[in-house]
């Protein structure tokens, strides 16, 4: 898989790209290996330079985390959006048949991984930490993607899709919470430094 080219088609032009994507025979080592563990290093990699080679400046506050600090948190968060995208995956399978729809982990894991795509790719804006609040709101086209993607890969019938595709999300953002609660827990605010300018 060309990941430049999954990344343009899948933005782009999502719907002819999701028919394509259900035709495609991989296993789900293959959808890490070849596109998640690529795309998710982009949003903790870029906060970690954000964050802690380059700081924050607000007013005549300036913030930066440490070396240490920036480097494990970016690790972990970066292990844990994986896992985490496994665990949705893993929802999405299971929550399957109670819409109507093929319980299929291949194409369960597929959703979860093609549909984040603008979210690991929004995340490059992280470098410079102002503009995390757009990384967000460009982030939200994941969502957009997902309702595209759902129905299409997982066989759901139409009356169904926003059922299934609404009750996954908020489990999704659950999981997700989950994560960032963990994450937190093991790094809280101790590696910050602020400095007066």
């Amino acid at each position: 898989m060309n990941i430049v080219q999954r990344v343009k088609d899948i933005i782009v032009k999502p719907t002819e790209t999701w028919a394509e994507i259900k035709t495609e025979q991989v296993t789900i080592k293959e959808l890490y290996t070849s596109y998640a563990v690529i795309l998710a290093a982009i949003p903790p990699l870029a906060s970690f330079i954000g964050m802690s080679l380059l700081g924050y400046s607000w007013f005549r506050f300036s913030y930066r985390i440490s070396f240490g600090w920036g480097i494990s948190h970016a690790v972990v968060s970066y292990v844990l959006s994986l896992v985490g995208l496994y665990v949705v995956a893993l929802i999405i399978d299971a929550l399957a048949p109670s819409f109507g729809s093929q319980k299929n982990q291949i194409n369960a894991m597929k959703v979860a991984v093609f549909s984040w795509t603008p979210s690991w790719i929004a995340g490059i804006l992280m470098i410079i930490p102002v503009l995390s609040p757009i990384a967000m709101l460009l982030s939200l086209y994941s969502l957009y993607l997902f309702y595209l993607g759902l129905p299409v890969l997982m066989e759901t019938p139409k009356d169904k899709a926003v059922g299934y595709c609404l009750v996954t999300i908020v489990v999704s953002i659950l999981v997700f919470i989950i994560i960032g609660v963990i994450s937190s827990a093991l790094f809280g605010f101790g590696g910050m430094g602020l400095r007066m300018m």
